[in-house]
């Protein structure tokens, strides 16, 4: 089982930046996908970003050249650097954890209020 924890989150005006850190309970080496998915009101939910093992990225169309998904595996932590923030991506976000043959996990989720 894996469990992860976010943070990072927070109030930050349009056109500013927030990092968002999500840390796991086990070597996220052995992880093969982690991601970031995103809930906004009154909306379904989102994906924002995957990071493999093998090293590739994947954004969503309405964050690419803005957020960046990184992996720190020394610290078993994956982050989110989010900048030029726009009103719109106010969401609770969460992380994802993808391991072959055990399953997906979800974090409690981190709110981002982006204000104009």
């Amino acid at each position: 089982q894996v469990q992860l924890a976010e943070s990072g989150g927070g109030l930050a005006q349009a056109g500013g930046s927030l990092t968002l850190s999500c840390s796991a309970s086990i070597n996220i080496f052995m992880i093969n996908t982690m991601g970031w998915y995103r809930l906004a009101p009154g909306k379904q939910r989102e994906w924002v970003a995957t990071s493999t093992t093998g090293g590739s990225t994947n954004y969503a169309d309405s964050v690419k050249g803005r957020f960046t998904i990184s992996r720190d595996n020394a610290k078993n932590t994956v982050y989110l650097q989010m900048n030029s923030l726009k009103p719109e991506d106010t969401a609770v976000y969460y992380c994802n954890a993808q391991k072959v043959n055990w399953g997906s996990y979800w974090g409690q989720g981190t709110q981002v209020t982006v204000s104009s």
